[in-house]
């Protein structure tokens, strides 16, 4: 019994890991009103006929709490990357002085702010999607393997008990981001 038992739900508490995580990475890119290298994450900037991440073409920190520096490793990609900027429609104007890009994000308006929660939710709810998904695919082996009914009973049991603690994972890491978007 234990090694059916432990790989389902190795396997299925492996698979809810991967969509807490897949959730962190989203939820980076929606911005809080500071500055935030990941807001960046996903830019390619052409380098040498390359399509590349922005950050393996530059050094990007945070100066102020509303300013990015984007410096390029190469200055001739300078213009590259404050294209890449300009299309990937962050809302935000970057400034080329010759030597690096800076980025001034604009005062987030409360309209906006609410808007952001509102797409923080919705990657929540994708979430929350993605872990029935997974309980459902186990649920699926589960029975398949026709296993003596009080094992699946248990193992079944324990599947919906991981959906449980996964989910309220979901619902503290948005009311965090909540949080972060509504404070002024």
């Amino acid at each position: 019994m234990n090694a059916h038992y432990m790989n389902y739900l190795d396997e299925i508490e492996f698979r809810m890991e991967e969509a807490i995580e897949n959730l962190d990475k989203r939820l980076t890119t929606v911005r809080a009103g500071r500055a935030n290298p990941h807001m960046l994450n996903g830019i390619m900037v052409e380098y040498y006929g390359t399509m590349s991440p922005i950050n393996s073409v530059a050094n990007i920190t945070v100066h102020e709490a509303r300013q990015l520096f984007i410096k390029p490793f190469d200055r001739s990609t300078l213009k590259n990357i404050e294209k890449a900027i300009q299309e990937a429609n962050l809302g935000v104007n970057p400034t080329n002085n010759g030597e690096m890009i800076i980025i001034t994000l604009p005062e987030l308006s409360e309209d906006r702010r609410r808007e952001y929660v509102k797409q923080a939710k919705a990657m929540g709810e994708e979430a929350k999607i993605a872990l029935r998904n997974i309980r459902q695919d186990g649920n699926s082996k589960v029975k398949a393997d026709e296993l003596p009914e009080d094992q699946e009973k248990k193992i079944l049991e324990d599947i919906q008990e991981l959906i449980g603690k996964y989910n309220k994972i979901v619902d503290e890491k948005i009311k965090e981001k909540e949080a972060e978007l509504m404070e002024v």
